[in-house]
């Protein structure tokens, strides 16, 4: 359920929406933190009770209010129902006269106790009892003999104070007080469920504020609310099958490289090509189809544009991955690594970072020197240019003459030209190298990437009229929208069978039988 709320600031119309269904559900997602901040909340509670909250003690008095205690000798006045009833009223005219200082005074000077009117008169409550002729008189304090003491001098004082005030009335005596042997307060079952209830309101309220602020893209649903441009794929988490290899996504560019080995090299290709899983494979191809009608007949060479708003969203291993998806097709494809700053591919592919594209614009080696064949298995190829020696103006070089005179001599000898470029987000070197493009991809991290920074991301392109194609969003879970259907439930869940690892098995065996065969 969604409730939508309009707001406007400074003439701008804006629209908030909560969707009170997500916030339900990170709030079940941390219902363990609930759980532990009421319980530490309720603990916390008893503790300051315990050593931060002084106990009281009670004493009480009840009297009896009489209107009416004229006596001769041994006879008595009857009391009738207007009689009780004129009690009943004058009860308040007693509490009256037990709170003023005259009254309280005499108390004090009768119990001995040292306090001052002001004191003694925050220590006493008085009401009366079930709405009946007597009114029961309360003291307290932190003295438990001090709030029985004051007590009965009230319950001796009092109706002498009520009879010199009040003609023809008088208070007797129902109870005296006792010393109490348990504290009146504070109560530990009381403060521990208050502080229990504040643990978990807050608890609440935090999860909830932050579910409602936070704007990570968790959902399709949110890229589609963002902007208007299609999402061409839902690509899931290959790390969640494949381990290790987190800088593939762009992590650990902090880290001192250390020199690579075969085992390394290895390793880093279970990301890329064939060694990728089944529903990731797929994704590339619906992906790969997409990009194919998205070009008229007239751009015989497009030349794809791949960024992402932020660093570590996997637009690098998502070029290559498309470059190998085309090149099934046994298309011409030449992938560019224009991150001229933070280059990633050498990294991930069997090839060397340098000569490369900064090498061949600052003019210190020919263009068929940088151009490097990468296969990834023995039937698929395709040419890489490298991003070369990092250069101190990474922007002047993607920006020159040279720049765009290489791209329109490569068209020729290729079908597909994909630039990976470095995030807009980050640097404006994307932006510059737009110019080039015929078509923008943008890689949309899951749990990573916010609308903020992906509907910056497309202000700035739009802004330099680049034709954006789509949305890929990457590192999908199971619960990605509806797009995210390559999860073990999902709809290509039945056509696993016919996976890499089933039909190399298979070819295994039979390739097996055959040599037995021919043994025979």
């Amino acid at each position: 359920m969604q409730d939508k709320v309009n707001t406007k600031t400074n003439n701008i119309s804006e629209t908030v929406e909560i969707d009170f269904g997500r916030i339900w559900k990170a709030i079940w997602k941390k219902a363990w933190l609930v759980a532990l901040a009421s319980v530490l909340c309720a603990v916390t509670f008893i503790v300051g009770t315990k050593f931060l909250l002084t106990p009281e003690y009670e004493s009480s008095t009840m009297l009896y209010v009489n209107n009416n205690s004229l006596s001769v000798g041994d006879t008595s006045f009857s009391i009738d129902q207007g009689d009780i009833t004129a009690s009943k009223s004058l009860v308040n005219t007693y509490i009256v006269i037990l709170n003023s200082r005259e009254c309280l005074t005499k108390v004090i000077d009768y119990a001995g106790v040292d306090l001052d009117y002001s004191q003694l008169k925050d220590m006493i409550s008085a009401a009366a009892v079930n709405d009946t002729e007597i009114f029961e008189v309360t003291v307290t304090s932190t003295d438990p003999q001090e709030a029985e003491v004051i007590a009965n001098a009230i319950a001796e004082v009092l109706p002498k104070c009520i009879s010199n005030i009040v003609d023809g009335t008088s208070a007797n005596v129902v109870d005296h007080a006792v010393v109490s042997t348990k504290p009146s307060s504070p109560s530990y079952t009381t403060n521990a469920i208050i502080g229990f209830l504040i643990g978990f309101i807050l608890s609440v309220v935090i999860i909830a504020l932050r579910e409602v602020f936070d704007v990570t893209i968790r959902t399709s649903e949110e890229i589609e609310r963002c902007c208007e441009h299609p999402i061409l794929a839902s690509v899931p988490d290959m790390l969640a099958t494949q381990g290790s290899g987190g800088k593939y996504y762009g992590y650990g560019y902090g880290q001192k490289r250390s020199q690579k080995t075969d085992a390394d090299n290895s390793k880093k290709i279970n990301l890329v090509g064939k060694h990728i899983s089944f529903m990731a494979s797929e994704a590339y191809k619906l992906l790969r189809t997409k990009l194919q009608f998205s070009f008229v007949d007239e751009i015989t060479c497009p030349i794809i544009g791949i960024s992402s708003a932020l660093t570590g969203e996997g637009k690098s291993l998502s070029s290559v991955n498309i470059a190998y998806s085309l090149a099934q097709l046994d298309k011409r494809v030449l992938l560019i690594d224009c991150d001229m700053r933070r280059p990633s591919l050498s990294y991930k592919l069997p090839i060397s970072k340098v000569p490369g594209l900064s090498n061949y614009l600052t003019g210190h080696c020919d263009i068929d020197r940088v151009i490097q064949r990468c296969a990834l298995d023995d039937e698929n190829s395709f040419d890489v240019i490298s991003s070369g020696d990092n250069p101190p103006n990474p922007i002047e070089l993607l920006s020159s003459n040279k720049m765009e005179k290489v791209l329109n001599a490569l068209k020729s000898s290729y079908d597909y030209i994909i630039m990976d470029l470095p995030p807009v987000g980050e640097v404006s070197d994307a932006m510059v190298a737009a110019k080039f493009v015929d078509g923008m991809l943008l890689i949309v991290r899951q749990d990573y990437c916010n609308t903020v920074a992906l509907s910056s991301a497309i202000s700035q392109f739009e802004f330099i009229e680049t034709r954006i194609l789509g949305i890929v969003m990457n590192c999908v879970g199971e619960i990605g929208g509806k797009y995210a259907r390559y999860g073990k439930k999902g709809y290509y869940s039945k056509y696993s069978k016919y996976g890499k690892s089933s039909y190399e098995s298979a070819y295994a065996k039979a390739n097996k039988k055959a040599q037995d065969n021919n043994k025979t």
